[in-house]
């Protein structure tokens, strides 16, 4: 079991961060490893932070790795060998049927309803 907790603090311009903290004893350094589709993410940064006691890491997201669907990546410390988190993209055609993407057609198209019956009740008066 790894020592490290990790926090996803954003997804900004293609870059996924996240906090990573250590609970244990000892001047431990971690040993990150992103894998998208068991391929390696490369570029990965994890920038100590010694004066609040944890490490920023930087997971920047491919191009050629972004594609319609459902896109995971699994975030591993790689000396225990456990997951400490992962984040997904979905894009394209998958999200047609998911609720979220339905929602907010039913919010769009109650919007539309809104200001037609306002439009409605001012030409009646």
């Amino acid at each position: 079991m790894s020592e490290f907790t990790l926090t996803k603090t954003r997804l900004f311009e293609g870059v996924w961060e996240g906090m990573l903290t250590h609970e244990g004893e000892g001047n431990a350094q971690p040993k990150i490893e992103v894998t998208h589709l068991n391929e390696r993410v490369k570029g990965v940064e994890v920038i100590e932070n010694a004066d609040a006691a944890h490490w920023v890491v930087r997971v920047p997201i491919p191009a050629e790795m972004i594609a319609d669907g459902v896109q995971t990546f699994l975030i591993r410390d790689a000396q225990a060998d456990t997951v400490l988190g992962n984040f997904a993209l979905m894009s394209g055609e998958a999200l047609a049927y998911d609720i979220r993407a339905e929602v907010t057609l039913l919010r769009e198209e109650l919007d539309m309803l809104k200001r037609a019956f306002r439009r409605h009740c001012l030409e009646t008066m």
